[in-house]
């Protein structure tokens, strides 16, 4: 079994963080997760919110406390995806508006406060969207740094490229200066970039397997899956979509499923051409030194098995 892990949650849903909130909520062997934290990025904070607190209910998980973090990034003007989710984030399936609230306290200092009051190094923080709430956190109280265990996000692209401009990939393009602070922050890190993403296809005899299982949550989630995919099919012309952000907690729970290196890697902040790209010096021909752990393989039946598997939980 593997190591039960103390988790912060980190979101924008989006389909495929909706996917990742559920795979957490269904493994609690090996996951407990301490709190959600909404941010902007796929759609406003208002809706990333909501769709948190959907998916709390739709799992049956409200006693999981949720919080709202940044409406907009440190620097540039905010930047969504209804285009690739629909105008709710969650477009798919009708479900119903949340009764659950969010917490008063604010996203940023629960970050802060729980990193402080729990052991040292027993945090990870699950970042599914923009940087920008642990940016917030780690200028607001450098001295969370080195107690954060480890930091795996879902961001980013070297060989494959960006998926919002040639050279980046939404979530750092969302707030690059926000992805800087966090990757200079001597946080352990795992990136899951594009590389892996991209093979990971919702493919309809996957989704069909999650629809399968009969129940309200995986209904939904297939629903949902089916309305995320239609974007990415059109435009890479795949059987299927690239289900991103639950590569965050697969890795927690099977980590054996993926395969990659430790490299040095730069945000590009400055030219308007390649903003947002994850400069990963691969083949070390920079001599600087690796600052994450990044992904490039996955046993994408092995990752859809666990999925299909852990849904089924629900």
């Amino acid at each position: 079994m593997a190591e039960r892990r103390k988790i912060i949650i980190d979101t924008d849903p989006g389909q495929d963080d909706a996917a990742a909130i559920m795979l957490a909520l269904a493994s609690p062997d090996e996951i407990e997760v301490l709190g959600l934290c909404a941010v902007a990025g796929n759609v406003p904070l208002k809706l990333t919110s909501r769709n948190i607190r959907i998916m709390l209910e739709l799992c049956n998980r409200t006693e999981i406390p949720v919080y709202e973090g940044c409406e907009r990034p440190l620097v540039r003007a905010p930047i969504t995806a209804e285009h690739v989710h629909g105008s709710t984030g969650l477009d798919g399936p009708t479900l119903p508006e949340p009764v659950l609230e969010a917490q008063s306290q604010n996203a940023i200092d629960f970050i802060i406060e729980t990193i402080r009051r729990e052991p040292e190094g027993t945090v990870t923080l699950c970042t599914l969207g923009a940087l920008t709430n642990i940016a917030t956190a780690l200028q607001k109280a450098p001295d969370i740094a080195p107690r954060v265990k480890e930091l795996v996000l879902m961001g980013g692209g070297f060989f494959e490229g960006g998926n919002i401009t040639p050279a980046a990939e939404f979530n750092i393009y969302v707030d690059p200066h926000a992805a800087d602070i966090v990757f200079r922050s001597g946080i352990p890190l795992v990136m899951m970039p594009l590389d892996v993403t991209h093979k990971l296809l919702t493919t309809k005899a996957r989704v069909a397997a999650i629809r399968d299982i009969g129940t309200r949550p995986a209904i939904a989630m297939a629903e949902m899956l089916e309305f995320f995919e239609r974007f990415d099919v059109e435009k890479y012309g795949s059987d299927g979509g690239p289900l991103h952000d639950p590569t965050v907690i697969a890795y927690l729970i099977k980590p054996d499923l993926f395969d990659g290196r430790d490299c040095n890697v730069e945000i590009e902040v400055n030219s308007e051409l390649t903003i947002g790209m994850t400069v990963v010096d691969w083949w070390k021909v920079t001599g600087r030194e690796p600052n994450a752990r990044v992904m490039r393989d996955v046993d994408a039946d092995g990752f859809f098995a666990l999925l299909t598997e852990r849904f089924a939980r629900i």
